[in-house]
């Protein structure tokens, strides 16, 4: 398994593997409210902006390839400095590599990331109710839940409840990858 910047290059394995995956991702992936700007932009338009916001320490989206082959994506979003130093993770994963442990390991070696190189203090990822799959990711990594957020993020045509869990670098000294890995997972 690799973690890698999205690049350009990408797009014609990120569309296929979206497109193979449509309605298995549409119950979770994020959609554009009524009324806010809808217009739909390129794969490398995507990645421009991405790089950019990642040069600016904002965001940084990585591609997941497994075998040689794209499996998904894993996004640390909303990148928080000053006192906060924290963010936000997002994925999504091929179905063909569901059940694996192949996200549970790219999501630890991106909290890892995110404590070590960004020097963030604390890692958020918000999840539906409703999504077992990654509410196991979460389950697999120990993160602990902190809240509840109702009609927290615009899902699949609709504003959807969300769980929230959290980690702080306090919480895993060795990093999240040994903390998996401990787990026998």
């Amino acid at each position: 398994m690799t973690l890698r910047p999205l690049a350009a290059r990408d797009a014609r394995a990120w569309r296929d593997a979206r497109r193979r995956n449509a309605a298995w991702l549409a119950p979770w992936d994020a959609t554009v409210p009524p009324g806010a700007d809808a217009r739909p932009t390129s794969f490398r338009a995507l990645v421009r902006r991405l790089r950019r916001l990642a040069r600016q320490g904002s965001t940084y989206p990585f591609a997941l390839v497994v075998g040689g082959r794209f499996a998904g994506q894993v996004t640390v979003n909303n990148v928080v400095r000053g006192s906060a130093q924290f963010a936000s993770v997002g994925y999504w994963l091929d179905r063909d590599f569901a059940g694996r442990g192949v996200m549970p390991t790219a999501v630890a070696l991106v909290i890892d990331h995110c404590f070590t190189t960004a020097g963030l203090h604390r890692v958020e990822i918000a999840i539906r109710p409703e999504n077992s799959n990654s509410l196991r990711v979460v389950e697999k990594l120990g993160l602990r839940e902190v809240g509840y957020a109702p009609r927290f993020l615009h899902i699949d045509g609709a504003w959807r409840d969300h769980r929230i869990f959290a980690v702080t670098v306090e919480e895993c000294p060795e990093g999240m990858l040994a903390r998996l890995q401990g787990a026998g997972t």
